[in-house]
C-alpha cells in the first residue's frame, strides 16, 4: 500500500470512492441479475429512496448512487492522470456520474418493464371464453379448473361458479370476475358462434346460336 501513501488528499478521496463504489456495484449487478435476495433488499431501498423523492422515473435510487460514486471515482482518478486541474476534475467526474445514473435508470427500467409484461394479470381473463378442465361444484362449494386464454397464452387456471348445478369437464364457460386472490369465476356459456360463409355462385357462360342457322 506504498502507493496509495504517497497519493496526496485529492488523489486519495477519489480512489477510496471509486474502490467502494466499484465492490457495492458489483455486488449490486450481479444480485439483480441473478435474482438473489440482495436484489430484492437493493430493490426496497430504491422504493424508500424514490418514494422520498416522489421521482417516477427512479433517477435517485440506490443502484444509481453506487453508480453515481463508482463512475465519479474512476473519471476523477483518470483526470488527475491527465493532468487536468482540481476543479475540472471535479466538474467532469461530476458530469459523467450523473451520465452514468441516468443510462442505469433507463436500464433498470426497462428491465421492470419486461418483467412487468409477462406478469399475468387475472384481470385480462374476464370475458374470456374457455373450458371446463377439473369439474366445478355448484354455488362455489368445490374449486376447479378452466382452461381459458389469458394474454395470448392457454392457461389452465382455478375457477368457482355461482351456477345452481355443477360444471362439468367439457363444459364451455366464460369468466365473469376474478377474486382477489386470483381465483376466476365463471358461468355456463355457449360456445361462440362463427359467422357462416356465403358461397358465390359459380358463374356460367352462355352462348347465343345466330339467327341465320343456314350459314352453320
Amino acid at each position: 500500500m506504498e502507493w496509495f501513501s504517497a497519493l496526496d488528499g485529492f488523489s486519495k478521496f477519489f480512489w477510496i470512492i471509486a474502490l467502494i463504489g466499484s465492490l457495492i456495484f458489483v455486488f449490486v449487478i450481479i444480485t439483480t441479475f441473478l435474482g438473489m435476495d440482495g436484489g430484492d433488499d437493493f430493490d426496497g431501498l430504491d422504493s424508500e429512496i424514490d418514494a422520498d423523492g416522489g421521482i417516477g422515473f427512479q433517477f435517485i435510487t440506490f443502484k444509481n448512487l453506487v453508480g453515481f460514486l463508482t463512475i465519479f471515482g474512476w473519471i476523477g482518478i483518470a483526470c488527475i492522470n491527465v493532468g487536468f486541474s482540481k476543479p475540472v476534475s471535479v466538474i467532469v467526474a461530476l458530469g459523467c456520474g450523473l451520465l452514468m445514473m441516468g443510462i442505469m435508470g433507463a436500464m433498470f427500467y426497462g428491465m421492470k418493464k419486461l418483467t412487468d409484461s409477462g406478469t399475468l394479470d387475472y384481470k385480462n381473463a374476464i370475458n374470456a371464453i374457455g373450458e371446463v378442465y377439473l369439474t366445478i361444484g355448484a354455488n362455489r362449494t368445490r374449486m376447479g379448473k378452466v382452461s381459458v386464454r389469458v394474454q395470448g397464452t392457454l392457461r389452465e387456471l382455478e375457477a368457482l361458479s355461482d351456477s345452481l348445478s355443477e360444471l362439468k369437464s367439457g363444459s364451455i364457460i366464460q369468466v365473469v370476475d376474478v377474486t382477489s386472490n386470483g381465483i376466476l369465476i365463471v358461468e355456463h356459456t355457449k360456445k361462440p358462434i362463427e359467422p357462416i360463409k356465403t358461397i358465390e355462385p359459380v358463374k356460367t357462360k352462355t352462348y347465343e346460336l345466330p339467327s341465320d342457322t343456314t350459314k352453320l
